[in-house]
């Protein structure tokens, strides 16, 4: 049981300080909380509500992790190295890819509502 309350206790410390200095992830927590009203309104189904707010804690879960990377990276040098560039660009692309995902999945479902029928 301590393990878990470290645990607990190490995420809502990062949870913190990523919220108060990040501001990528201080953009994603807002789009976050916006979209628990507007998921509710667009979805259909419990079902689609539940992956519209999905993507986005997926996009938070990316943006954590690159944050990471990053983190990392530097702790490890601030010099040029091709190696940590491209680990940093990968990280990058990873919340490139996570923001397309969460976009498609939030257009469908405005196309879907709008449009009356499933697609």
């Amino acid at each position: 049981m301590q393990r878990l309350v470290k645990a607990f206790t190490n995420s809502t410390r990062a949870f913190g300080r990523l919220a108060r200095s990040e501001a990528a992830f201080q953009q994603e927590l807002v789009l976050l909380i916006l979209s628990l009203p507007a998921g509710w309104f667009l979805a259909s189904t419990w079902r689609g509500y539940a992956l519209l707010v999905g993507s986005l804690i997926v996009l938070m879960i990316v943006e954590v992790l690159n944050t990471a990377v990053e983190a990392a990276c530097d702790a490890l040098s601030r010099e040029f190295n091709a190696d940590i560039q491209l680990a940093k660009d990968c990280g990058s692309l990873a919340v490139l890819l996570a923001v397309l995902l969460a976009a498609i999945i939030w257009v469908l479902a405005l196309v879907e509502r709008l449009g009356g029928s499933p697609l």
